[in-house]
C-alpha cells in the first residue's frame, strides 16, 4: 500500500478496456459488485478491435434456429484435438461449458445482436459455431460493449496505465496508475482482475518465447506489452505454454488488413511470389504465418474467385481491402498473372493441378467448387495477433500461485491468462482469443472471493 493511502477504493478493479475487461465488469456489476475499469488508451479498442469480432459458442439458441446440432462435448473434443490435447482439461471444460450462456446473456441481457455464420466453416471446428454481429467486425464488438457498460453506469477510465501492483504477501491491496501528464494516481481494490491482454507488443518477450515468428508483421495493440505475466511472475504465480500463439497468414500486405480465412476454406489457395503452392491450407489461418513468412519475402497471393468473393464480402475488413484496392480479379488465369505479377505458366499449371473431390500432394482434400473464372487474388503476409500463453488460472480466472494453491483475489482473463490453444501456434482453434476473453472474462467477474 502506498504510504500515503489510496486516492481511492473499489470492490472490483479491472486493468483493461477490451472485451475482455468490459464482459468482467458487467457480470461483476450484475453479481452485485462496485467495479470500476482503467484503460491505458484515449478509447477503450485493444485487441479485439482489430479481429473478426467472431466467438465461437456451442449449444446456442442462434444455433439451433439455423438448425445446426453442437454442444459443448463436442466443442471441447474440438479444442483438444486441434491442440494435440496439451490444454489445461479444466479449463478447455470450462470454456466449453461457459461459450453458450455467455453469448446468449450478452443478446438476450443487453441485447447484442448475434448471429451465427452459417455460410462457411472454420479449420477445427466440428461445428458452425462463429458467432458475430452484423459487421462481422471486432470493431462493432468493443464498441457496443463500450455503449453497453456505459448504459450500465459502469465506470471506465482511459488514459490510466497500471505500473505498480500493490500487495501484502499474496493479496492484492491495489495498483498505481500513471495519467498522461506524467503524474500517478493510486487506487485500492478488494479484488482485481487482469485483462489486459497478452504481450505481442513486448519484442523481448516475443523473441524469447516465440523466435519463429519474431520478425513477423505485429498486428496487434502495441498496448499488449505483457504487464499481468511480468506482474504474476513478480508475485510468485505460475504461467503455462508462454510460446503459444495466434499468427495469421491472410492479412492484405502492403495494405495491412486482415482477408477472412474463407477465402481459403471455400477452395481458395496460396501460392508463393514464383506461382506455386506451399503448403496445406487447411491446416489454418495461424500456422499460416509461418508457412508464408517462410516463403520469399515472407510473401505470398491467395487466389480465389468471385463466387469466394461473394462470401467473403459479409466481412468489413474485406470489403475494406476491396475499397483499397487491394483485391485483384481477372477473367483469365493469364490475365490474373499480369495483375499479380506471378509467372503465367507457373500459375496456371498451379491451378490446373488443384483437385477436385480429391487430395493433393500436400493431404488437402478438395471437397469445395472448383475456382472458375473471374478470377481474384489479394498479396498477403504473415503477422503474429496475440498470444496465447500467460498466467496458469482456474476454470473462473483465479490465478495459481507456483506452489499450486490460489491468490485469494487475483484473477486473470484474456490474453492476460493462459488460453487453450496448446504450446505453439498449431494449436490455435479459430475465434481462441475472444473464446477466451469473453468467457472467462465473464466467468472472473462473477467469481467474488468473499
Amino acid at each position: 500500500m502506498p504510504a500515503q493511502g489510496f486516492d481511492l477504493t473499489v470492490q472490483t478493479l479491472i486493468i483493461g478496456a477490451g472485451a475482455c475487461g468490459m464482459v468482467a465488469a458487467l457480470a461483476a456489476q450484475e453479481a452485485g459488485q462496485e467495479v470500476l475499469v482503467i484503460e491505458a488508451d484515449p478509447l477503450p479498442r485493444g485487441s479485439t478491435a482489430l479481429s473478426a469480432g467472431l466467438i465461437p459458442a456451442a449449444g446456442t439458441r442462434f444455433q439451433r434456429d439455423a438448425g445446426i446440432a453442437d454442444d459443448a462435448k463436442i466443442f471441447a473434443a474440438d479444442i483438444q484435438r486441434k491442440a494435440h490435447d496439451e490444454n489445461d482439461p479444466e479449463l478447455v471444460i470450462a470454456l466449453a461449458d461457459g461459450s453458450g450462456p455467455a453469448i446468449e446473456w450478452l443478446a438476450d441481457r443487453f441485447g447484442l445482436p448475434f448471429s451465427v455464420v452459417t455460410d462457411f466453416d472454420y479449420p477445427g471446428h466440428a461445428r458452425r459455431r462463429m458467432h458475430g454481429l452484423p459487421s462481422r467486425a471486432g470493431a462493432e464488438l468493443v464498441d457496443r460493449l463500450r455503449q453497453t457498460c456505459e448504459a450500465e453506469g459502469i465506470d471506465i477510465i482511459c488514459e490510466r496505465r497500471a505500473t505498480v501492483l500493490h500487495h501484502n504477501d499474496r493479496t492484492i491491496t491495489g495498483v498505481t496508475v500513471m495519467l498522461p501528464d506524467g503524474s500517478t494516481e493510486s487506487i485500492g481494490c478488494t479484488r482485481l482482475i487482469l485483462a489486459c491482454n497478452g504481450y505481442g507488443g513486448n519484442r523481448a518477450m516475443v523473441a524469447e518465447h516465440m523466435p519463429a515468428i519474431a520478425d513477423a508483421l505485429w498486428f496487434g495493440h502495441d498496448g499488449n506489452r505483457g504487464e499481468a505475466v511480468l506482474w504474476g511472475r513478480a508475485l510468485g504465480a505460475r504461467s503455462r505454454h508462454l510460446g503459444a500463439y495466434q499468427g495469421h497468414g491472410n492479412v492484405a500486405h502492403p495494405h495491412g488488413i486482415l482477408i477472412t480465412w474463407a477465402v481459403i476454406t471455400e477452395g481458395g489457395v496460396q501460392v508463393n511470389l514464383e506461382g506455386h503452392r506451399f503448403w496445406n491450407e487447411a491446416q489454418g489461418y495461424s500456422e499460416a504465418a509461418r508457412a508464408v513468412m517462410g516463403q520469399p519475402q515472407g510473401q505470398a497471393w491467395a487466389i480465389f474467385d468471385t463466387r469466394i468473393a461473394a462470401i467473403a464480402r459479409q466481412f468489413a475488413d474485406f470489403q475494406a481491402a476491396e475499397a483499397q484496392g487491394a483485391i485483384k480479379t481477372a477473367a483469365t488465369v493469364e490475365a490474373l498473372a499480369e495483375a499479380t505479377g506471378l509467372p503465367a505458366t507457373a500459375l496456371a499449371k498451379t491451378l490446373a493441378e488443384i483437385p477436385q473431390g480429391g487430395s493433393d500432394a500436400f493431404g488437402r482434400s478438395f471437397q469445395t467448387p472448383p475456382l472458375t473464372p473471374p478470377y481474384a487474388a489479394v498479396r498477403v503476409t504473415g503477422a503474429l495477433f496475440h498470444t496465447q500463453g500467460g498466467l496458469d488460472v482456474t476454470g473462473t480466472g483465479r490465478v495459481r500461485h507456483q506452489d499450486g494453491g490460489l491468490f485469494p483475489n487475483l484473477h486473470a482473463a484474456g490474453g492476460g491468462a493462459c488460453g487453450v490453444s496448446g504450446t505453439s501456434d498449431s494449436g490455435y482453434l479459430s475465434g481462441n482469443g475472444l473464446l477466451s476473453a469473453i468467457v472467462l472474462g465473464r466467468a472472473a467477474g462473477m467469481d467474488w472471493p468473499g
